[in-house]
């Protein structure tokens, strides 16, 4: 009997760029319902799965590409090209709308964190024979783990005393990081990169333990380790909380716990009970998800800082004209929700759009 096909892997790439755009996009971020909220430190919210699916459905893509590639000084080029554009654009990305002075422009962000971690796990990956790939990456969490807490005093997972925070802080300078958190923090920071790569990887092995399977023992077995990682999460994250901003194991094993859990509902739904034109939608938007992310987020800026619509009261940007005009229809946060959701499926379109040209855009 011939290797099937899961299409449950496209859709969950789909599902990834929707759900990116669909938390990065509020009409208002002072009306926002709490779960399309990252936690603020410790935690877990529902927008905090969304980029770990990101990095996992990169780990997936990447089983595909190098799966019969080897290492060589080819192989290493195109990998360390790919992963250089990826962070080239992030920070291009983080320079938009070129007003940002070069002395405070932020140098970590999602995209380089992205490409850093493509590289890093492809390396690997090329490097390393497959049935020790999970030993490294076990190495890669204790090795991070270990680095918090012999490098952060007393409070190593506190804000302000983190060993993530006083590397960026001695790499990067305080100017070029993130400052949302009331002082300069990077949730993308560097040494939190290590359990990044963990996460590609585990995208690469499920790809990889999937080939050759039949839909119902793949099923089985994404139900097992899903339940497995989760009930990981549950003991781990007494000794090391949940906390996104800082990529601890807790979270890491609770995230691709959870995104094993909705592969498998995927499956079931798509490769075993057929349903594959409900999940055609996600399939099309995975098809160009690093570009229409890229293109969402210039978007984003071309609407709400560089035009502007006079009124009365003087000029307000488009991006908050619109989500004014949807508050005077509905509630405040389900404007705000409501614009996200036009957001994502206007992206959607134009993702049909490229789909039906067969046009695919590569960083």
């Amino acid at each position: 009997m011939s290797s099937p096909r899961f299409y449950a892997l496209d859709a969950l790439r789909g599902l990834a760029i929707a759900l990116m755009i669909l938390v990065n996009t509020p009409g208002s971020w002072q009306h926002v319902y709490s779960p399309l909220l990252h936690a603020a430190w410790d935690g877990f919210t529902f927008a905090d799965i969304v980029f770990p699916t990101f990095l996992f459905v990169v780990g997936a893509a990447m089983f595909y590409s190098l799966k019969n590639t080897e290492l060589s000084k080819d192989s290493v080029w195109r990998v360390s090209i790919r992963a250089l554009k990826l962070i080239g654009v992030g920070v291009l990305l983080n320079y938009v709308p070129f007003t940002v002075e070069l002395a405070e422009l932020r140098l970590p962000g999602v995209l380089q964190r992205i490409g850093l971690a493509y590289w890093v796990a492809a390396l690997l990956v090329l490097s390393i024979k497959r049935r020790y790939l999970p030993f490294i990456a076990v190495a890669l969490v204790a090795l991070y783990w270990l680095a918090l807490v012999l490098g952060g005093g007393e409070q190593p997972y506190s804000l302000e005393h983190n060993l993530v925070r006083q590397w960026d802080l001695a790499i990067f300078g305080s100017a070029h990081l993130y400052q949302g958190f009331g002082l300069a923090f990077d949730p993308e920071g560097l040494l939190s990169t290590l359990p990044c790569v963990v996460a590609v990887l585990i995208g690469f092995g499920t790809a990889s333990a999937l080939q050759g399977r039949q839909h119902q023992d793949a099923l089985r077995l994404l139900l097992i380790l899903g339940v497995s990682l989760l009930l990981l999460a549950g003991l781990w994250q007494i000794f090391w909380p949940v906390n996104k901003a800082l990529w601890s194991g807790s979270y890491l094993a609770l995230s691709n716990g959870l995104i094993l859990l909705i592969l498998a509902v995927l499956v079931w739904c798509i490769d075993v009970k057929g349903w594959t034109k409900a999940a055609q939608p996600l399939k099309v938007y995975g098809t160009n998800p690093l570009f229409i992310y890229v293109l969402a987020w210039l978007w984003s800026v071309l609407i709400g800082q560089l035009i502007f619509i006079p009124t009365e009261a003087g000029s307000v940007s488009l991006y908050q004209l619109g989500f004014e005009l949807l508050a005077l229809v509905f509630p405040a946060k389900l404007a705000s929700l409501v614009f996200a959701v036009l957001h994502v499926i206007g992206f959607w379109y134009l993702s049909l759009l490229l789909y039906r040209r067969n046009i695919i855009i590569k960083l």
